[in-house]
């Protein structure tokens, strides 16, 4: 094996690496959170519910069960296609999925701020809420990380192997 190959499967290693972490991190609160939602239609009071809180919750739960998928899905994956040589197409699609997986997550999130926001404060305030989580999640997450990348003026080539994602 040459040195540039070497080079370039140890940066695939990196990269699937400090992915996986990345999931990892994501996992645990959103596993925590799909747990919680579950839980919900389990309370006494939630039979009273009216039919916008239920379909909320279920849109809400739909979202968190897209996300546990779509997070955990590049394990499943690096586990069924390891030593096959495809570690460089593993971190491909698992970079996709976590992103979209970030993306259900969020709307998630904000499906519960807003099932809470209607069921403490009711009305237009609850809807508040849950219009300030998803401003907040999409400028966080979203937003303010596309602007910064389309910021950028080096040429790939210049790119350190630190932040190069193959």
């Amino acid at each position: 094996m040459s040195q540039a190959e070497e080079s370039h499967q140890r940066r695939l290693a990196r990269n699937l690496n400090e992915l996986l972490q990345e999931l990892r991190v994501a996992q645990a609160g959103v596993q925590i959170l799909f747990g919680f939602l579950l839980s919900i239609a389990f309370a006494e009071r939630y039979a009273s519910a009216d039919a916008y809180i239920r379909a909320t919750h279920l849109i809400t739960v739909l979202f968190a069960a897209c996300s546990v998928a779509l997070l955990t899905a590049p394990a499943a994956w690096h586990r069924l296609l390891f030593r096959r040589g495809r570690r460089e197409d593993v971190i491909e699609v698992a970079n996709r999925f976590a992103i979209l997986g970030l993306a259900c997550l969020a709307v998630a999130m904000t499906g519960t701020i807003l099932l809470l926001g209607e069921v403490i404060v009711g009305g237009w305030a609850g809807i508040a809420l849950g219009v300030f989580a998803a401003v907040l999640f999409s400028a966080l997450w979203f937003a303010w990380p596309w602007r910064e990348r389309g910021r950028d003026t080096i040429a790939d080539d210049d790119v350190d192997d630190e932040d190069r994602v193959e």
